[in-house]
């Protein structure tokens, strides 16, 4: 099959296997990056010769700035693969890395709701509660 077409397969692939919704974006190199869920879960990033699973992570660098700092778990080199062996194993990653960032979830004490790990102050409360418990004057 000719790679392009393959390509365009992959691209397909990705906007139906990934949590919804799904952000796509043009990266370097004529690459395009993927990014599944909301809050975000996985990122792929797409090129001409491979595909890189990411799951979602990101940290503070200052009480207001939050950064995205992806953690890889694979990377196929989708030319080399047939399509079956290629999906299977593409379909895992993304599995495995959505699986991993949900595992990092918390559920605050006080409100109840589940946040990912940079909502939470610390492993039994999240931020907005937090920051709320701290505006209270006795």
């Amino acid at each position: 099959m000719e790679p392009s077409i393959r390509y365009e397969q992959l691209i397909a692939y990705l906007g139906s296997q990934l949590p919804a919704p799904v952000d796509q974006q043009s990266g370097p190199d004529d690459s395009i990056v993927f990014t599944g869920g909301e809050p975000a879960e996985v990122v792929v990033h797409l090129s001409s010769t491979s595909v890189t699973v990411f799951e979602f992570a990101c940290h503070w660098e200052r009480p207001a700035s939050l950064v995205a700092r992806p953690r890889r778990v694979g990377m196929l080199k989708w030319r080399r693969l047939s399509e079956t062996v290629l999906l299977n194993a593409l379909g895992t990653l993304i599995k495995g890395a959505r699986d991993m960032r949900l595992a990092r979830y918390g559920t605050c004490g006080w409100c109840g709701i589940r946040k990912p790990p940079e909502m939470m102050a610390d492993a039994d409360i999240c931020r907005e509660c937090a920051d709320q418990q701290t505006e209270v004057v006795h």
